[in-house]
């Protein structure tokens, strides 16, 4: 029996029940796919459910607004998915007539959908045979074939895309897809495989070495850059100040707290840009907090001031009814300190 039909009669019986392999809605897909990215499927469950349910059509999806695209996928991260999600379905309602594109080519070409994105929504939508390459599939085919080559260089990409399109099952590519994918989260996992209960392992080449954890293999990692955040929580009797992110870096689009970035964890008090901001006012520090937050390839170290000043004219930011903070899509972590803040207003 082949590769493939040994991964689908396994899929057939101990797939998980999820709502978006239940349809072929192309919009649905899609969907569930791009929350899917860099995102859990305990996590993305609850948001696809959440956004379906604003947004039943491709239709209704491109009318709303960015602000509120953006409020509804806070606690997710990689918020350009969303702002790419957004342009995406404009993109279609006006060049292809509000109908998702059925050509593989058309789907690779939409916004935000990189080759695993188009190869996903072709072959579950339109059962296309273009295979799918995901952390999953390289683990699962890494381990099978030993292959040695590092998934994350430009060989290894290539040496993968063929060898998952030479075993794709070209007649049943929506269930092979899926069965692969599914076998490598609950059976081939990155870490304590369940190689005793795989139904690959008479034939697997890592498993018959005994180097399953050896696999696959992966080039140097990225070099992680530490950067130092200072914000702060101005604050009068009914009103916080607020701003929009709109430049080039992380959280672009959202909301955020006066900030200023600094090289080292240490800053200079008072800073130049708060005496800038608060002139000569009186202010009164209440209390600091320190939070660490990690992104893909930064540190984030994350330093609160909470102070109350005592006039809020002429600061330059965006004031809001400070108990009204939540109307606002913030990054998580200054959403989960602005949460302990909003307890006690």
């Amino acid at each position: 029996m082949s590769i493939s039909n040994e991964l689908i009669n396994w899929y057939k019986k101990n797939a998980r029940n999820l709502p978006w392999r239940k349809t072929k809605d192309a919009y649905s897909i899609w969907l569930s796919e791009i929350i899917l990215q860099q995102t859990r499927v305990e996590q993305g469950l609850p948001y696809y459910n959440a956004f379906l349910k604003a947004y039943p059509s491709l239709a209704h999806f491109s009318k709303a607004s960015e602000d509120e695209i953006l409020k509804m996928w806070q606690g997710l991260g990689y918020y350009s998915r969303a702002r790419n999600m957004r342009f995406t379905a404009q993109q279609i309602m006006n060049q292809y007539q509000g109908k998702f594109p059925e050509k593989h080519s058309e789907i690779l070409a939409l916004k935000g959908v990189g080759s695993y994105t188009a190869a996903a929504i072709a072959s579950f939508a339109y059962n296309l045979p273009f295979a799918v390459l995901d952390g999953n599939v390289f683990r699962v085919l890494s381990r099978y074939y030993g292959v040695e080559i590092p998934i994350n260089s430009t060989a290894g990409k290539k040496h993968f895309e063929q060898l998952a399109q030479e075993i794709l099952d070209n007649k049943h590519a929506d269930w092979h897809n899926q069965a692969i994918m599914e076998f490598g989260a609950l059976v081939c996992k990155p870490k304590k495989a369940l190689c005793t209960i795989c139904v690959l392992k008479a034939s697997c080449w890592a498993f018959a070495r005994n180097k399953v954890d050896e696999f696959p293999k992966k080039d140097k990692k990225i070099k992680i850059k530490n950067r130092y955040l200072h914000y702060f929580l101005l604050e009068d009797e009914k009103k916080i100040f607020i701003e929009k992110r709109d430049n080039s870096d992380i959280w672009r689009g959202l909301y955020q707290l006066p900030f200023i970035e600094t090289e080292k964890e240490e800053i200079t008090w008072p800073h130049e840009k708060f005496r800038l901001w608060l002139g000569e006012r009186n202010y009164t520090m209440l209390e600091t907090n320190s939070v660490k937050h990690k992104l893909t390839h930064q540190n984030l170290n994350l330093n609160f001031y909470h102070i109350r000043v005592n006039s809020i004219k002429h600061i330059p930011f965006m004031a809001i009814d400070k108990k009204q903070w939540n109307n606002w899509a913030f990054p998580q972590p200054i959403h989960n300190y602005l949460i302990q803040k909003g307890n006690l207003w």
